[in-house]
């Protein structure tokens, strides 16, 4: 037998971790890394975060899971937050973020349904997106490393180029249940919604009857210095998915809405064996009880434009390499000038400076450290990046 007892669909490197300490990984063979990935967004707190590790031991003594055909004291107890911080009315909780998708997307169709238009069921989404592997988040991208030899996919989904808001104007009609964005592309390249595009989607949903979908996935939970990236934009949304930060590497995800926009979602449309459990709320108010500290989201903001500013710092010295720096608080992004490579160089930052980045598309590396980071880890990733982009090759052109 040649196939791997985990099933080979990752890219795995030779970083094998196997303990976390604060904004560090140590590998099995005791090396350690200054991890600013975070588990791509996820580990908002860091690793071992004292409140959050007791906060899950303290619940799974207590009691991991029930079924949904029970009340749920600690759901209701976690929704209610998040509703008092944010748009929303109602609250879905999911295990992991394209779950999440998914709700969202099944709201959007039973709302149109219910209205008596059950013909608007398509969305409108754009080029680069990312929003997960199920097949319906697949169907809601166009990008056929992602979608080949998985058709038929879902119908439903028509998409326009990101930031241009006349072209995706141009694309509603008769059909369409709204739209569906990250408000900052993460996977895509790290670039952010401009005020004229998010703020322009919003009005065409307003004229038209329309719903507005948020994928906070990743820049959502504080990532770019506000609790929900929208809220830089002076809009809402009727429906948005938040996962990552939402549970600091606990596997946990939402689906956040309207009362309008939820009005379909009665008994029997939407379900989750796993979610909501009282394991994964624990774990999801450990994070709002840190982050809804006075001056949290402040210190992201302060730690983002310090990052920034160490990087406009270093970029021309190494003009050869970097071209521009994308995104904001701290999901930021680095586009390299090719013939350099933004996954090679992640590699050997990885490999031979002990600091771990994440690659994104349009040749950008992505810098998403936990929350939590202060100027000496700062100071520390300039070091190690510094040193990165001296002694990194170049591939030579064929």
């Amino acid at each position: 037998m040649t196939i791997t007892p985990l099933m080979p669909v990752y890219p795995r490197c030779g970083v094998r971790p196997v303990r976390g300490e604060g904004c560090y990984l140590i590998g099995e063979r005791g090396e350690r890394y200054l991890d600013f990935a975070a588990g791509i967004a996820v580990n908002a707190l860091g690793h071992g975060h004292p409140h959050l590790t007791k906060a899950i031991q303290d619940q799974a003594a207590t009691l991991m899971h029930v079924s949904n055909l029970y009340g749920s004291p600690q759901g209701e107890a976690l929704a209610k937050r998040i509703i008092d911080n944010s748009f929303a009315d109602t609250v879905f909780f999911t295990n992991s973020g394209v779950e999440a998708i998914e709700c969202a997307i099944k709201t959007a169709r039973r709302y149109h349904f219910v209205n008596g238009n059950p013909q608007r069921y398509k969305l409108i989404t754009f080029k680069n997106a990312f929003h997960g592997r199920s097949l319906g988040a697949i169907s809601a991208t166009d990008q056929a490393k992602m979608r080949d030899g998985f058709e038929p996919l879902l119908p439903g989904f028509d998409y326009a180029k990101f930031n241009d808001l006349e072209g995706a104007l141009a694309k509603i009609d008769d059909e369409t249940a709204g739209f569906l964005v990250e408000t900052v592309q993460g996977e895509g390249g790290m670039t952010a919604g401009t005020m004229e595009f998010i703020q322009g989607l919003r009005k065409a949903c307003d004229e038209h009857g329309l719903l507005l979908i948020l994928d906070e996935i990743q820049c959502g939970y504080g990532r770019t210095g506000k609790f929900f990236a929208y809220e830089h934009y002076g809009i809402t949304p009727d429906i948005m998915t938040a996962a990552k930060g939402i549970g600091g590497g606990f596997p946990l995800g939402a689906c956040l809405a309207t009362e309008e926009a939820a009005k379909g979602m009665v008994i029997g449309t939407h379900g989750s064996t796993y979610g909501g459990n009282p394991l994964a709320m624990a774990a999801g108010q450990a994070i709002l009880d840190v982050m809804l500290e006075p001056g949290f989201f402040e210190h992201v903001t302060a730690m983002g434009e310090r990052l920034r500013q160490a990087f406009e710092q270093l970029l021309p010295n190494h003009d050869h390499l970097f071209e521009e720096i994308r995104g904001k608080g701290l999901m930021l992004g680095i586009k390299m000038k090719e013939p350099a490579v933004s996954r090679d160089f992640v590699a050997h930052l990885r490999d031979n400076h002990g600091l771990l980045t994440v690659a994104a598309g349009e040749n950008v590396f992505r810098v998403l450290p936990p929350l939590v980071i202060d100027e000496s880890h700062i100071a520390e990733c300039i070091e190690r990046l510094s040193a990165g982009a001296r002694d990194y090759q170049i591939p030579q052109a064929a």
